[in-house]
């Protein structure tokens, strides 16, 4: 196996995580959404920007404990900050979508918010996963160089060919 198949399959790996965290995270996002809607007579964007507040907790315990569980565990209070600091943008990028439809082409009813919404934490979703992987949940450079000499050790060698009978 080469290093960078390895790298490709790690990386699979972390993407199906991240996923399934994000998935989860959406089905709470537009729960919290819709119920905060149902039950009260906030406007759309607030009720959703609560929604997506929720959202960000529920994904931090899930990124943190799970898809990202064997990065870097040090300095806990930068990665905190660097995470609400980078999800505050994914917020104003998500809302600001929902903002959009809603205000600048009136789409208000709770099938186009809902649309919307999704439309804007799919865009937001882009972001977070470069900006946390790249920024908040980094790779060690041991973990990284552990990582190649195991695959390198796994990997059949040949005999130089200066050392094959004929």
């Amino acid at each position: 196996m080469e290093p960078r198949s390895s790298g490709l399959r790690r990386l699979g790996r972390e993407v199906a995580k991240f996923g399934t965290v994000g998935v989860a995270g959406i089905f709470v996002n537009l729960g919290v959404f819709n119920l905060v809607r149902h039950v009260s007579d906030l406007p759309v964007v607030r009720a959703s920007i609560i929604a997506t507040v929720v959202a960000i907790a529920f994904n931090y315990v899930g990124f943190r404990y799970w898809t990202y569980r064997d990065r870097e565990k040090s300095g806990r209070t930068k990665e905190l900050t660097l995470f609400l600091l980078f999800s505050a943008i994914g917020l104003v990028i998500e809302n600001g979508v929902l903002y959009l439809a809603t205000y600048g082409l009136g789409w208000d009813s709770p099938l186009q918010s809902n649309i919307s919404k999704f439309v804007g934490i799919g865009v937001a979703t882009l972001f977070r996963f470069w900006s946390y992987r790249t920024w908040v949940f980094r790779v060690q450079p041991t973990q990284e160089a552990e990582s190649i000499l195991v695959a390198e050790s796994k990997r059949p060698h040949s005999e130089p060919k200066s050392q094959r009978v004929p």
